[in-house]
């Protein structure tokens, strides 16, 4: 080997190892913590989106496509058991938090008032959304003290979910083929009676086991219809009310006469729907994709006779309403370079870009012109929750440690329920217990 070409081959195997070596060629490296499940096994490769169907289903299929599509940016992906907020504030803690997570707008305010959280006004103009394009109720449920906190991504809610073959046995339908829903408590419990003679089963499935979110969620639907203004101070609420009281009565008679399952958590709640064990499952938007598939599904429980769903009947006299709420991408604050303040913007822009693609799941779109699309109205029973647009009510935003609140309502609502306690010392420790939460922040 001569002198001149051993000295071109080092040359050339030290620019190769320079090459390898050079940090500029690497992709920039974001974190994303996410709820909303794990479905490795059928969607963790996948980048086609319309193949993907459900919470879990979608949002994989769309980080995967995301990654496809910006080869000079990675995400590495977390998933945490929803909703995930006991592990991100000890994350925050620790001074490790995620570089996007998912946040429901209820809870935002809880780490934007720590100074946690990244406004995202500048970053979103950067990338070419803008507030205008959000729906009324995605951008109120983003904002806090002027400023955007979170990339909403939709709104949603409780619905009835309906089983109709079994509310044709029991003698439930319309004629034009529609279920006929309760206006009122007492048609509420005489349909339940008449369900339940006709079918051997109960009106309601219920995830009552290990649960309190439905209990929550029911109980503000129910105040927020008699105009029950019961969080008229943000830091003081009240809950020991005659308004609360009808509320618990109600879903203690339908427990006591057996017009609901007992003893199903989440999961097994939605097996024993599917599996026509009930009329009406009590369950939120993001169901909707994967109910569908299981009524267009030849020999299921729902292909028999159908499936069809509604928000939350009007019981009461108030106003016409149902509580509310939303998920976003909330962003940490913390020290970044250029290069991932811009990566963190093209994810964001990509999720805003694809909100149709995530209505799907049954949730409403956060994106106005998506809302008003004919693609989104053409979806399945898009035409009967269309309504929650102007029915859907959260809280006030002020409102602080909304999910704890969730805990304390749901375990008074399960003693008074299941009759651990009486009503009205569940209602009277309810308010107590959550006063005594508030006046500690």
């Amino acid at each position: 080997m001569t002198h001149s070409l051993r000295k071109y081959m080092l040359a050339a195997a030290s620019a190769l190892a320079l090459a390898v070596a050079t940090p500029a060629l690497a992709a920039t490296e974001l974190t994303v913590q996410r709820f909303f499940g794990a479905c490795d096994a059928e969607f963790g490769t996948n980048t086609d989106v319309s193949k993907a169907v459900g919470e879990c289903g979608i949002i994989t299929s769309l980080i995967n496509k995301f990654n496809a599509d910006n080869p000079d940016v990675h995400v590495t992906v977390t998933t945490v058991e929803w909703p995930g907020y006991d592990q991100l504030t000890a994350q925050f803690a620790a001074g490790d938090p995620p570089d996007i997570v998912t946040v429901h707008h209820s809870v935002l305010g809880d780490y934007q008032s720590k100074g946690l959280l990244m406004p995202l006004d500048d970053l979103l103009k950067t990338v070419g959304v803008s507030p205008s394009d959000f729906t009324d109720a995605s951008l109120s449920g983003v904002t806090k003290d002027g400023k955007i906190y979170g990339l909403p991504i939709d709104n949603w809610t409780m619905l009835f979910h309906v089983n109709l073959d079994l509310f044709k046995k029991a003698g439930l339908v319309k004629a034009d083929g529609t279920p006929k829903l309760p206006a009122s408590v007492d048609e509420l419990m005489a349909q339940a009676k008449q369900f339940k003679e006709k079918t051997g089963k109960p009106y309601f499935v219920q995830n009552l086991a290990n649960e309190v979110a439905l209990y929550t969620r029911n109980l503000y639907t129910y105040l927020f219809q008699q105009d029950s203004d019961f969080f008229a101070d943000p830091k003081q609420v009240k809950m020991n009310t005659a308004e609360a009281k009808k509320v618990l009565e109600m879903y203690k008679a339908i427990y006591d006469n057996e017009d609901t399952t007992k003893d199903l958590d989440y999961a097994a709640s939605i097996n024993a729907f599917l599996a026509g064990e009930g009329g009406v499952h009590l369950n939120g938007t993001w169901v909707i994709g994967d109910y569908t598939a299981s009524s267009e599904t030849s020999g299921t429980a729902l292909n028999a006779g159908g499936y069809a769903v509604y928000p939350y009947p009007q019981l009461f006299s108030g106003k016409k309403a149902q509580y509310a709420d939303g998920h976003s991408w909330a962003v940490s604050q913390k020290d970044r370079t250029p290069e991932e303040e811009a990566a963190i913007g093209k994810f964001l822009k990509f999720f805003n870009d694809n909100d149709y693609e995530w209505s799907r799941t049954g949730h409403l779109p956060a994106v106005k012109a998506v809302l008003e699309s004919d693609a989104f109205k053409k979806l399945p029973h898009r035409d009967t929750i269309a309504p929650i647009a102007t029915l859907g009510t959260p809280l006030p935003s002020t409102v602080q440690r909304q999910f704890a609140i969730q805990d304390i309502i749901g375990q008074e609502m399960n003693a008074a329920i299941t009759g651990q306690k009486e009503i009205d010392a569940a209602l009277a420790d309810m308010e107590s217990r959550i006063n005594e939460l508030l006046a500690n922040i």
